[in-house]
């Protein structure tokens, strides 16, 4: 083994580019050891918030990884191809850093909630007197009577930039956001930036808390860190979604006469195609609606019919969203640095119907099956709900524009740490163990 790993390290000078071996991206340090396996030695990472300390905090291989080597065989290789070619960062060494320092901070609260009302002045005035920042909040969140017929709170809230969704684009405006509630405010808060979104920092304040790793009781300290840059992120993936209708126009002629009368009826025309794009972070679900017949709806596959799902639905979620409706339709549960789309079927007419992930590359499109017996309505993160009838379609791919969601620890510790605290993964009580002693023979 040590004769062909010889062989292999002295058939490198013959080729053209080192890039035909190892990724220079993964591979900028790594050196090659002689083992007897003749494997390579992985490359250490350092996770420590300081850029120039790596003593301390080490890791001995990447998350996602060695990167394949790309030469097959004597005389195989893969074509490179540099618009194919996808770098993905180590989720060890995805830590905030600022080119200038923040100035503006997005509020967000949940609305119609008096537990909040307390956590949220205390850190608006943290923000605007401890910190010199300037607070954006949403208006109707001032609208609030409690808020409103604070004498106190009244200095303060003078001080506010305010803004009202689908009228106000505040995306060149914001440096980062806190979110103050549960996992809903963090969706509400990704639908607000249809591009680039700023790092989000989410305290868990509501009901589940799955995506908000902050507890607000050392929120002084927690904020100062992240506007020191010193802080750890998680990229959650959306999909971009593009929804294309047949606009139609109804209008009423004149069918023919009848013996009492005019009859007439009602004609959709056709007069052009309408178009919305959405940026999703959980998922978007196509159901029956109100109907009491199965779904029928096709789903495509980069321009290839994949399959027909007939049943109460499908949703395509990304990795975040594997723990949300998707886990509960029976799909599995993915970490968010993991490329992928999920495809899971709701209450399916076919037993052999499994959720299935596909790569983050690809383009999906559903559409209403030409035999379908009523139409499919659709939604976004729970919102935007609306009607598809036959004709249009819904294009989904993976977003350039993810979410950066900033961690509590790291992203591996906080997403464990979620599945025990919030859905109570694999918790049973543990087997015992034999009482009696086996005896000896």
């Amino acid at each position: 083994m040590e004769m062909n790993r010889e062989k292999l390290c002295t058939s490198k000078a013959d080729v053209s580019s080192d890039s035909a071996y190892h990724c220079s991206t993964c591979h900028d340090d790594e050196e090659w050891s002689n083992t007897s396996r003749g494997r390579a030695k992985s490359r250490s990472l350092s996770a420590s918030p300081a850029l120039g300390s790596t003593k301390e905090f080490r890791r001995t291989r990447s998350l996602h990884g060695p990167c394949p080597v790309t030469t097959f065989g004597p005389k195989a290789c893969m074509l490179q191809n540099p618009k194919t070619i996808m770098h993905i960062q180590d989720p060890a060494s995805q830590r905030l850093t600022w080119n200038k320092p923040p100035k503006s901070v997005l509020v967000i609260k949940k609305i119609r909630d008096a537990s909040l009302l307390q956590p949220f002045k205390e850190l608006c005035v943290y923000l605007t007197e401890e910190k010199n920042m300037i607070v954006y909040v949403e208006k109707k969140v001032l609208e609030d009577p409690a808020i409103a017929n604070d004498e106190n709170f009244g200095p303060v809230k003078k001080k506010f930039c305010t803004f009202r969704e689908d009228y106000d684009d505040i995306s060149n405006q914001i440096d980062f956001i806190i979110c103050l509630g549960g996992d809903g405010t963090l969706l509400y808060a990704s639908s607000l930036f249809q591009g680039s979104v700023p790092p989000v920092m989410a305290f868990h304040l509501g009901s589940l808390g799955f995506l908000t790793p902050f507890n607000f009781e050392n929120f002084q300290s927690q904020v100062t860190q992240v506007i020191e840059g010193n802080a750890a992120l998680v990229l959650r993936s959306r999909l971009k979604v593009k929804v294309v209708k047949e606009h139609r126009e109804k209008m009423t002629v004149q069918n023919g006469i009848e013996e009492n009368g005019v009859a007439s009826t009602n004609i959709e025309k056709e007069v052009g195609k309408q178009i919305m794009q959405y940026q999703v972070l959980n998922e978007v679900v196509v159901d029956r609606g109100p109907s009491s017949y199965l779904s029928n709806v096709d789903v495509f596959l980069n321009g290839h019919l994949i399959t027909t799902v007939q049943g109460d639905g499908v949703i395509v979620s990304t990795p975040t969203g594997s723990t949300a409706y998707a886990a509960a339709a029976g799909a599995s549960m993915i970490h968010p640095n993991v490329p992928a789309i999920m495809i899971t079927p709701i209450c399916p007419h076919s037993l052999s119907f499994r959720p299935i992930v596909v790569p983050a590359g690809v383009e999906l499109k559903i559409m209403l099956s030409p035999d379908a017996r009523n139409t499919a309505w659709v939604s976004f993160d729970g919102r935007k709900r609306q009607e598809i009838c036959h004709g249009d379609s819904i294009s989904i791919t993976t977003s350039c524009y993810p979410l950066p969601s900033i961690c509590f620890r790291d992203p591996v510790s906080d997403w464990f740490e979620s599945l025990a605290e919030c859905l109570h993964w694999n918790v049973r009580k543990k087997q015992n163990n034999f009482a009696v002693e086996e005896e000896e023979f």
